[in-house]
């Protein structure tokens, strides 16, 4: 794996066909006509990968049996781990919740590091067994999914709304999951899957699917349908409560909005910015974006391609960070559940905006960025 030689690759964004030289370390292969990056070089870059990911393994199974938080108000106490806060989701029937958490937290990163593990022993030792590039293939597929570092973020963001109300002590846990995040990132970050492809594949990985006219056209209509579902699904997500509170039997029910603002009244200014950022502005700008080059490639567009590329890459990239605020709202009703006191349930505006956070994602990705290169003319 470590050993290089000049090679021909098809930018998965453009199509175009570049001859890439053998590299140094830490140098990187990029399309000169779109940019996107086609091939990097580490030196050790399996190895690593492969440390990183049993080490990360290794902290998730760590993160599970022990306390990750506790909550102490009017001289009760509630204590939770991880498997144990999606049980008090499913006892309280909030059943989709806890599988939205539980898959985005743990199951699809668990799955995406064994995947990670198997192909880069499979490298150390050279050995490319039939099933591999299926393997390859999932490991590819769930990358977007797997949003253990935005759980962490969240929780961070639960953890400042939570010291408002009473006392919170972290656990051992807790710690488990910083440890699984961080060496998870860094596995991810010394992966790279195009040369991956190319071993697997023994230089020659097959090239995207040439764009033909329906090809094009389905592109474009199922972009647009997406698009519009998530559009009218944002209205519920924000004008109906995400959570209610109840605090000595009095229902305090909170709108993304309204929860930021409270934030910001209570001096967390970081924190606001981010619920704003993260879950008003983000799902709103990239709705508006991808609308914009859905509409440019259906009328054969040829202006500002690169500028139209990189903005498809940011959407792509920045959309899934919006789940921030489902995974604070599934942090806060698994934890603060101290009866007729204090406790804390879902509203319905939950799971719209979670529905809103997946389907532009699906948008992005059923959204052909090879189109922004072409005219109508050239796929028809």
């Amino acid at each position: 794996m470590e050993q290089q030689q000049a090679t021909q690759i098809v930018c998965e964004q453009c199509q175009h066909t570049t001859t890439i030289p053998v590299l140094q370390h830490r140098q990187r292969a990029v399309c000169p006509q779109c940019g996107h990056t086609l091939l990097t070089f580490r030196h050790n870059a399996i190895e690593n990968t492969l440390a990183y990911s049993l080490s990360a393994l290794v902290f998730m199974l760590l993160s599970l049996p022990f306390n990750f938080l506790s909550f102490r108000a009017s001289g009760q106490q509630h204590t939770i781990n991880l498997p144990g806060g999606l049980k008090v989701l499913i006892e309280n029937d909030y059943l989709s919740l806890a599988i939205i958490t539980g898959l985005a937290t743990l199951v699809l990163p668990g799955t995406l590091l064994i995947g990670l593990i198997c192909l880069t022993l499979a490298s150390l030792y050279n050995y490319r067994p039939p099933f591999l590039r299926r393997v390859h293939l999932w490991v590819t597929r769930l990358m977007p999914w797997s949003m253990a570092e935005i759980f962490l973020v969240g929780t961070l963001v639960s953890l400042t709304k939570i010291t408002a109300m009473a006392e919170v002590s972290i656990g051992m846990s807790f710690y488990a999951f910083i440890g699984f995040t961080v060496c998870m990132t860094a596995s991810l970050f010394y992966f790279d899957r195009d040369r991956m492809a190319l071993w697997i594949y023994e230089g020659n990985p097959p090239a995207p699917a040439p764009l033909s006219a329906q090809a094009a056209s389905y592109s474009i209509q199922r972009t647009w349908a997406l698009l519009a579902t998530a559009t009218l699904l944002y209205i519920p997500a924000n004008m109906l409560p995400i959570m209610h509170t109840e605090y000595f039997g009095r229902d305090e029910p909170s709108t993304i909005v309204g929860g930021a603002i409270t934030l910001w009244q209570s001096g967390s200014y970081p924190i606001a910015l981010v619920i704003l950022f993260a879950s008003v502005a983000v799902p709103v700008v990239k709705i508006l974006i991808l609308a914009w080059l859905n509409f440019s490639v259906q009328q054969g567009h040829l202006y500002s391609q690169n500028s139209r590329i990189r903005y498809y890459r940011i959407t792509e990239w920045i959309g899934r960070w919006s789940m921030i605020d489902v995974f604070v709202v599934a942090i806060l009703v698994a934890l603060i559940q101290l009866g007729n006191a204090i406790s804390i349930y879902p509203g319905p505006a939950a799971l719209a905006f979670c529905a809103v956070v997946f389907i532009t994602m699906i948008a992005a990705m059923s959204f052909d960025s090879r189109l922004i290169w072409l005219s109508r003319k050239q796929y028809q």
